[in-house]
């Protein structure tokens, strides 16, 4: 059955209920009934919950195989936290078929692919999906096809109880003796920690693994007690230093202040761009760029950001100090500028990934955003984003907040290359949709602006501050012209791995790539 976007889903995978994907508003008043979830009497008071170790803990928490697990990312390739539980559950209590629920996984959880490929995960569920473990996955390697979802879309699957999770895991900088961990005040800071709320709210058992121990109690508390089971002490929970990435510093390139600048000229020729204006950028070289030249336009015409969400990193705690923005609300910190500030800097504030941007509850974020700046991998003539399968059709990339802010901002601005290396990233049809057409306003190349023709409005404001744009299709035939037409990926029928929308329905399959024969 097509999609609507265009893409063929196997009615395999519509059976019990799943739908396809029917547009950015399909869900728009649906009620959705929340899962209880469950709670664990204690008839007598304990002093503390702090057990030996890891195996300690799975066992306490009743760890069987089969099991769903659940990890957050919040130390990015930093994290040792998911490879520790894991070995232990593996190679200690010996279990096997078990379900990892991630909010991402990366190249720092490589251990894991092992797993896989031994038959001891044999189920995927996470956002971001890169190193080895995409590799494994995309060669069919999983027993059960791996299910992406958006960081909206996580939250609201665990809320309707589409995924279950047995027991979370939440790696905390610090902790008390009860569980009341946070993001800040010991030797592996992370700061907010918004994507292990859910999980420690809905999850049948939840055990905090921290490096460093506080005095009750530890508050505020990010995770609360109340829900924690044990507490287990580590000597090191990760390696801060590796929660930022290449991609999350301001770029030098010409080339990408071009398109920053651009994009700030789009910003400035909407009617959103007023005082008290909300932003998300993504974290992108050109994206955090945007900041500066939107800063200049925000001085011309005196008029300050009311609030910015997101993945934060440095510069936007920069504005935030410097009175240009009001507040800052914070999932996830990209960098360590932006760990060092929360809770410290007045006015920049921790939420959950439900709160972030879970289209089913009734005050997501992003649904206030007027503005959010994203990259992409890959864009094609309907407007649809890949930012999760490579041009060789690996699965090395993530959703994240892409399709969340994108569908809620009032205008989302895509910046990205024309080409890069070889590659068009202006195309015919990307690999995979992660992000909807419909649901993306502007483009902005080095080559150019092109505005969605669902946007006459936007495309009449651009026009009015002259603003040059032309169509997409110009600059995918520009793209074509300087690095060629790509030939199409061969695949297999086996669907590696299935992208849920944001409201749950299917938006596309990845399969398994074709074995390339030198025949071919």
């Amino acid at each position: 059955m097509k999609n609507a976007v265009g893409r063929e889903i196997p009615e395999v995978l519509l059976n019990g209920g799943k739908e396809v994907y029917q547009g950015r508003n399909h869900m728009d008043g649906t009620y959705l009934q929340k899962v209880g979830p469950k709670t664990r009497r204690y008839e007598k008071a304990r002093e503390t919950k702090v057990v030996e170790s890891i195996a300690a803990a799975l066992k306490q928490c009743g760890a069987e195989s089969g099991m769903t697990f659940s990890f957050h990312h919040h130390l990015r390739d930093g994290d040792y936290v998911a490879n520790m539980v894991m070995k232990a559950a593996v190679e200690e209590l010996g279990l096997t078929d078990m379900t990892i629920a991630a909010t991402s996984l990366g190249s720092a959880h490589d251990l894991i692919a092992d797993y896989i490929e031994e038959g001891k995960v044999t189920g995927i569920q996470t956002s971001g999906i890169r190193g080895r473990i995409g590799e494994v996955v995309s060669a069919g390697k999983l027993k059960a096809p791996a299910i992406i979802r958006s960081h909206g879309g996580r939250p609201r699957a665990i809320e309707a109880g589409e995924v279950h999770i047995d027991i979370a895991f939440i790696a905390a900088p610090t902790s008390d003796c009860m569980g009341n961990c946070r993001g800040i005040g010991g030797k592996s800071d992370c700061g907010s920690m918004g994507y292990a709320m859910s999980d420690a709210e809905y999850a049948d058992h939840v055990v905090v693994v921290t490096d460093h121990l506080v005095d009750f109690p530890n508050y505020p508390a990010s995770v609360k007690a109340i829900d924690v089971d044990a507490v287990v002490v580590v000597d090191s929970i990760g390696d801060p230093k590796k929660i930022a990435s290449a991609a999350a510093k301001i770029t030098k390139d010409p080339r990408n202040l071009k398109m920053a600048e651009d994009v700030a000229k789009v910003v400035a020729a909407t009617p959103y761009f007023k005082d008290g204006f909300s932003f998300q950028t993504g974290v992108g070289g050109p994206s955090l760029a945007a900041n500066l030249f939107i800063e200049k336009f925000m001085d011309e015409r005196d008029i300050r950001m009311g609030w910015a969400i997101g993945g934060i990193c440095g510069p936007m705690v920069d504005m935030l100090k410097r009175g240009k923005v009001g507040k800052i609300i914070d999932v996830q910190d990209f960098d360590l500028e932006a760990v060092n500030s929360i809770h410290r800097t007045p006015n920049h504030f921790e939420m959950s990934a439900s709160q972030y941007a879970n289209p089913a509850n009734k005050g997501a974020f992003v649904n206030q955003l007027d503005f959010v700046v994203l990259a992409a991998l890959e864009i094609d003539t309907d407007f649809n984003v890949n930012v999760l399968t490579g041009s060789d059709g690996v699965l090395r990339g993530a959703p994240g907040g892409h399709p969340d802010t994108a569908a809620g901002s009032k205008c989302c601005i895509i910046v990205t290359p024309l080409i890069r290396g070889r590659m068009a990233t202006v195309c015919e049809h990307v690999v995979t949709v992660t992000t909807p057409g419909d649901c993306v306003d502007v483009l902005v190349t080095d080559y150019g602006i092109a505005v969605n023709p669902l946007r006459q409005d936007l495309i009449a404001c651009l026009d009015e501050a002259h603003v040059p744009h032309v169509p997409i299709e110009t600059l995918k035939e520009k793209a074509y012209s300087l690095v060629g037409r790509p030939d199409d990926l061969q695949w297999e029928d086996q669907v590696v791995a299935v992208l849920e929308a944001r409201d749950g329905t299917i938006l596309d399959v990845v399969r398994k790539i074709k074995p390339y024969s030198a025949a071919d």
